[in-house]
C-alpha cells in the first residue's frame, strides 16, 4: 500500500486548487508542479514528514485537568460532528439551533466518557453562516471546559479561531502550546482545494494541531477496494502532512482517515461494514509506520433514530477505531443518520459505549490484587466469593 501510495503521487499526482502559494512552497521545495497539478518522488513526502512532525503532543484545555495527549497509547473520543439537523424523541428531526448547540455542549460535557468538547456538535442554522463560527466557539469556552475544535473551512474562520484562543490562553501560550484541533478534509479522489489547504496552512503557522483527513467512500471517491481506497488515502495524506510540515516544521498534526463504504445497490453511505474495519485498522497501522498519531471517526450509523442497527452499526465502527490505536476518535457518540443528525439520546447511548470501550482498552490488570491467589485460598473449593474480604475491599471498582 505503501509502493502504490508512492506510485500514486509520482504518475499521477495531487491537484492543489485555487492556492497559488501552496503550489509555490511545494515547487521551492523540489516537487514537479504543472498547473495545479503536483507529483512527488517516491519518499518525498514521507522524509518531510518523519524529519519533524511530533509522535506526541498535548492539547490544552481551558481547565488545565482536561488537557489532552495525542500519540503515543493515547485515546481521545470526542462527540460528534457537523449534523445540520438534531434528534430527540420527543420533538423528532428538525434544524438545528444555537440553543440545539449550547444543550448539546452542556449535555457532553456532563458526560466524562467524552474527552473533549468537539466543534461543530451541530449545525446552528438559525445563525448567519459567515460568522456563526464565532458564536460556536464562544459557546464551547463558556458552557465546558474541555480541549475544543477550531473552525476548518477557510483561511479567515481559521484565523478568527486562532484569535478566539489568544483571548482565552493568551497570545503567548498560544503560540507555544496547543489549545486548538482542526481537521483538513481532502476532496476526494486526489484534490485538496483552498478551504482546506488555508486552514491547514493557518493552524500549522499558529503551532496549533491538524489532522489530515482523506474524506472517502469507496466505491464512489475511492477505488470499491480496500487496498486500492488505503493507498489513495495514504498519497492524499501524504500530501496534506508534507505541505504542513513545509509551512511550519514540527507543526503537531495527525494523519486522519474517514473511509467507509456505500451500497452498491443505491449509491448510499454504508457504515459499520467489515469492510470499513479494514480500512480503519490498516490505516492505523500506516499512521504508526509515518509516526504520526492517527486520527479517525466512531461511532457511525445509516439508522435515523436511536434503535438496534443505531448502536450495532456504532459499536463495531468505534471498537474497530480503538482497536486500530486511534489516538483521536471524532463522531465517538451522538451521530444519526449518515452524519445528518445529532441525536440527543443516542448522544447518551455512545457515552455508556464509550465507557466500555475505555475500560476493555485499559487491559487485563495483573497486580498481585487482581490476581486474588489469597481470595481463591480464603474461600477453598465449593464455596463462593460474595462474602470473601477481597470482595468486601474491591467490589465498588471491581466492575465496569
Amino acid at each position: 500500500i505503501e509502493h502504490n501510495a508512492d506510485l500514486i503521487l509520482r504518475e499521477i499526482g495531487v491537484e492543489i486548487r485555487d492556492d497559488a502559494e501552496s503550489l509555490d512552497i511545494l515547487r521551492e521545495a523540489g516537487a514537479d508542479v504543472s498547473g495545479e497539478r503536483v507529483r512527488f518522488d517516491p519518499g518525498f513526502c514521507r522524509n518531510i514528514i518523519t524529519a519533524s512532525a511530533p509522535s506526541e503532543f498535548k492539547q490544552h484545555a481551558r481547565n488545565p485537568a482536561n488537557t489532552v495527549t495525542l500519540g503515543g497509547a493515547n485515546t481521545v473520543l470526542a462527540p460528534g460532528w457537523g449534523p445540520p439537523f438534531i434528534h430527540n424523541i420527543d420533538e423528532g428531526r428538525r434544524y438545528a439551533t444555537i440553543e440545539d448547540f449550547q444543550n448539546l455542549i452542556k449535555i457532553c460535557h456532563s458526560l466524562p466518557e467524552y474527552h473533549h468538547s468537539g466543534g461543530v456538535i451541530c449545525e446552528p442554522v438559525d445563525l448567519p453562516a459567515n460568522k456563526r463560527h464565532f458564536d460556536m466557539l464562544a459557546s464551547h469556552f463558556r458552557y465546558s471546559d474541555r480541549a475544543v475544535f477550531g473552525a476548518l473551512i477557510g483561511a479567515e474562520r481559521a484565523q478568527d479561531s486562532v484569535d478566539m484562543a489568544r483571548i482565552i490562553f493568551g497570545a503567548e501560550f498560544v503560540a507555544n502550546n496547543v489549545c486548538l484541533y482542526a481537521v483538513a478534509n481532502s476532496n476526494a479522489p486526489l484534490v485538496w482545494d483552498s478551504a482546506m489547504t488555508g486552514a491547514l496552512k493557518v493552524y500549522a503557522r499558529n503551532n496549533q494541531a491538524v489532522a489530515v483527513t482523506p474524506w472517502t467512500l469507496a466505491g464512489a471517491m475511492s477505488p470499491c477496494t480496500g487496498a486500492g481506497t488505503l493507498a489513495q488515502v495514504l498519497a492524499e495524506a501524504l500530501a496534506g502532512l508534507a505541505l504542513a510540515q513545509l509551512v511550519n516544521p514540527g507543526a503537531p498534526c495527525l494523519m486522519g482517515s474517514f473511509a467507509s463504504t456505500i451500497s452498491m445497490q443505491s449509491g448510499a453511505p454504508t457504515f459499520g461494514t467489515p469492510e470499513s474495519a479494514h480500512l480503519v485498522l490498516v490505516a492505523g497501522q500506516l499512521a504508526r509506520r509515518l509516526g504520526v498519531p492517527f486520527h479517525t471517526v466512531g461511532a457511525l450509523t445509516s439508522s435515523k433514530v436511536p434503535d438496534g442497527q443505531a448502536m450495532e452499526e456504532g459499536t463495531w465502527g468505534l471498537m474497530m477505531s480503538v482497536l486500530a490505536g486511534a489516538n483521536f476518535i471524532n463522531h465517538a457518540g451522538g451521530w444519526l443518520e449518515g452524519g445528518l443528525v445529532h441525536g440527543f439520546e443516542k448522544a447518551v447511548m455512545d457515552a455508556d459505549l464509550c465507557g466500555k470501550v475505555a475500560a476493555f482498552a485499559q487491559g487485563l490488570d495483573l497486580s498481585e490484587k487482581a490476581l486474588a491467589l489469597d481470595a481463591i485460598r480464603e474461600v477453598g473449593p465449593g464455596a463462593h466469593f460474595l462474602a470473601s474480604a477481597h470482595t468486601h475491599a474491591n467490589f465498588e471498582t471491581a466492575f465496569f
